[in-house]
């Protein structure tokens, strides 16, 4: 494995191993507006949320690396404290790209990527229409992260107004992550597109798990076993009891009618299998029969 200093790499170079590596990320769609009223869109990667309460989402628009110049998104938010950022779906991505090109200042990005532009309620700064949410934020503060090409600028953005298109949100009035099919940005010209991807975990803050260190060591040890599955193990609340695996071991005796007395890695193929389900209590009183 090679182990790098990052000032022994050149900027570019640099810049690509760590978009490579910190992916997918979310894009920040931002739109703001200049001092004569022009509008400007561009897509952001280096972007998240980090606060709830107040409202606090953060982009960083880069200086860029081959000229040390700055963006016109950066220029318009430090004078208008101003923005609104406007999450991207699927169905909108290569209409985003599109705006991420180089035009010139004054050059409306929306008309040249097709989009709509839809007036705010608080702020100058037009949201996208076709974008599923939209927030409008003020610009609390922008932190200058360096002087030379590559140096980030974080805009931290407080949202003042949220805008949800009802067909993603469920019967509850929450999100429907699958409806609200988001895309991210890797590295090079990867992008993902998350419902494609989406698993559940249960949180281990809804319960207290006794940990892979809890577990007996030939599991822990297993050579069939793998992290996750260590990982799936380790979230249980407690070890079952013997009268709960031999009632187990009886139920499924019939399908599984060598169990009592199958090898160790046969049965850890066998608690994998109930794992890859999600069936984690089956697995671990298989494991400790």
């Amino acid at each position: 494995m090679p182990s790098i200093d990052p000032k022994s790499l050149s900027t570019s170079k640099l810049h690509g191993y760590l978009l490579s590596a910190i992916a997918p990320r979310p894009i920040a769609f931002a739109s703001t507006i200049d001092t004569e009223g022009n509008p400007n869109l561009s897509p952001f990667s280096f972007f998240n949320v980090f606060s709830a309460n107040p409202p606090i989402l953060i982009f960083s628009p880069a200086r860029r690396v081959k000229n040390n110049t700055t963006k016109h998104t950066l220029q318009n938010a430090e004078i208008t404290k101003e923005v609104v950022i406007n999450v991207v779906n699927f169905n909108m991505v290569h209409q985003m790209s599109l705006s991420s090109t180089e035009y010139p200042e004054g050059v409306n990005e929306f008309e040249k990527a097709g989009l709509t532009m839809l007036k705010s309620d608080l702020v100058k700064p037009f949201r996208v229409a076709e974008a599923p949410v939209q927030f409008e934020c003020k610009v609390n503060e922008i932190i200058k992260l360096g002087a030379e090409g590559g140096a980030g600028n974080l805009i931290i953005c407080e949202v003042v107004k949220l805008h949800i298109d009802d067909n993603v949100l469920d019967e509850n009035d929450a999100i429907d992550q699958k409806k609200l099919d988001l895309v991210a940005r890797a590295g090079g010209s990867y992008y993902s597109r998350a419902k494609e991807g989406f698993f559940e975990i249960p949180k281990p803050i809804a319960t207290l798990g006794v940990g892979v260190d809890a577990l007996p060591d030939d599991v822990k040890n297993s050579t069939v076993l793998t992290g996750n599955d260590l990982g799936m193990l380790g979230n249980i609340e407690g070890l079952p009891t013997q009268e709960s695996i031999k009632a187990f071991i009886d139920e499924v005796g019939e399908r599984y009618p060598n169990i009592a007395c199958a090898t160790a890695i046969d049965k850890h193929k066998l608690a994998q299998n109930y794992l890859s389900f999600g069936d984690v209590e089956s697995a671990i009183k298989i494991l400790l029969s």
